[in-house]
């Protein structure tokens, strides 16, 4: 799998599955699943749906399950990987049949939670031991845990950068474009690769709101502003360094070209210098250096070029949510791998991405952010819902790649208008359903 989910699954636009979807079902006899206290007594076995299918193909998850047996030896663990999980986990959820554990589709809106799924515990309590618990909170109770978090920034290659004469990270917009000039200008390689034509990794942008104010509630704020893109904000600042770095023609000539797997190898071989991606590409990124013969070493991880008082902020945002699908009949079960994978398994260490626990270690790959005194800052979901709700009336999509790939195309000529008109079309969109949200 080439990809994985990163930072926006709170903003995708798509239709929300809703309780109406088990009517008819017989009610669970219970809707929670605590957590174990007697490994030995805990039976069953649970189906894992997953949307790893890399892991499961090389028999990586198999492993996994083996360790976790270690512990909990009357549980039997099979998995279910599916390719298209968005789209079929979404139609299986009309029905009791998805699994004992599996990670919350987009598609379920958060306040439906407690139809489909058991309550892990109290969202307050949980807090205190794992990152991210505010994103699957209802009413106080915690539905899901995040299997790992990642940070936003910009993967890069360390070697061309030094070619040019940078070795520092660039702390500003203006730093950064002239990195990229510097780039183009002694290295031969490609400055800036924006994977166009897969589309998805344009929706990076997004993954980096609060980086730039420093903020872990700027998505929130979004809920109640009226100009998300006015000057000096967030979005206005990520936007205008895609805008200038294709203008500038620091990019690839052609975007309708580009290739994510052929990428990988790009900027392992140093062709390609930089691009804007989470944490967890990181990985993805040096292993595709090895395999082309190259230093892994190479490949570097730079902060959102902003800085305030001083400091580089990175904002934290959760992969999928691990939940217990409210229909299991081995609950237990159930809830004992999502606390083993959570908090045991060492998958965020392998996957090189920020541990749910909060006892864990940064993984090696963030090592430098640690060095250099970057602060990190957990995204704020408690407003996601409203912010939704306002994108998609606006007809945006913050977490759909549309928006920026017309943004990519005005700045390379194709279609017609400019920056600051399209921002205020932007706002105006944004305004005027957020004042319909608010009046509703």
């Amino acid at each position: 799998m080439g990809r994985k989910t990163f930072a926006v699954a709170a903003l995708v636009a798509v239709t929300a599955l809703t309780a109406t979807a088990c009517t008819g079902a017989a009610a669970p006899k219970r809707q929670s699943a605590a957590a174990a206290t007697d490994p030995g007594s805990v039976d069953g076995t649970i189906t894992v749906l997953t949307h790893r299918t890399d892991l499961v193909q090389n028999g990586t998850m198999k492993k996994y399950a083996a360790e976790f047996n270690k512990i909990y030896p009357k549980v039997t663990v099979k998995f279910e990987a599916i390719t298209d999980y968005e789209g079929e986990v979404k139609i299986r959820m009309n029905t009791e049949n998805y699994g004992d554990v599996l990670m919350i589709p987009n598609a379920i809106a958060r306040k439906d939670y407690p139809s489909f799924f058991a309550s892990l515990g109290s969202t307050a309590e949980l807090s205190e031991k794992y990152r991210f618990t505010g994103n699957t909170d209802v009413a106080g109770k915690a539905y899901g845990l995040a299997t790992v978090g990642n940070a936003n920034g910009f993967v890069y290659n360390k070697a061309v950068w030094k070619k040019a004469g940078v070795t520092s990270w660039p702390t500003s917009p203006q730093e950064f474009l002239a990195g990229l000039k510097a780039v183009k200008a002694k290295t031969g390689a490609v400055p800036y690769y924006t994977n166009f034509k897969d589309q998805w990794p344009l929706t990076a942008g997004t993954a980096g709101i609060g980086s730039v104010s420093c903020d872990a509630q700027a998505n929130d704020k979004l809920a109640t502003s009226a100009a998300p893109w006015a000057e000096g904000g967030d979005l206005n600042v990520i936007d205008t360094l895609l805008y200038d770095t294709v203008h500038e023609k620091l990019s690839e000539k052609d975007p309708t070209t580009t290739n994510w797997e052929t990428s990988k190898g790009l900027i392992a071989r140093g062709e390609i210098a930089t691009m804007q991606l989470g944490s967890w590409a990181i990985s993805q990124m040096q292993a595709a250096a090895e395999t082309a013969g190259k230093n892994p070493d190479d490949i570097g991880f730079m902060p959102f070029p902003a800085q305030k008082d001083g400091k580089f902020c990175a904002i934290l945002s959760s992969d999928y949510q691990q939940a217990v699908s409210i229909h299991s009949e081995h609950k237990a079960a159930a809830r004992a791998w999502i606390d083993w994978f959570t908090e045991k398994s060492g998958f965020a260490q392998n996957e090189g991405s920020i541990p749910t626990a909060r006892s864990g270690a940064l993984p090696a790959t963030l090592k430098p952010f640690e060095d250099n005194g970057v602060t990190l800052l957990e995204r704020s979901e408690a407003k996601s819902a409203q912010v939704n709700a306002i994108d998609n009336a606006a007809e945006i999509g913050l977490g759909k790649p549309d928006y920026r790939q017309k943004l990519v195309d005005m700045a390379r000529g194709v279609q017609s208008g400019s920056l600051k008109d399209y921002f205020a079309d932007l706002d105006k969109r944004w305004s005027e359903a957020e004042k319909k949200a608010a009046g509703s």
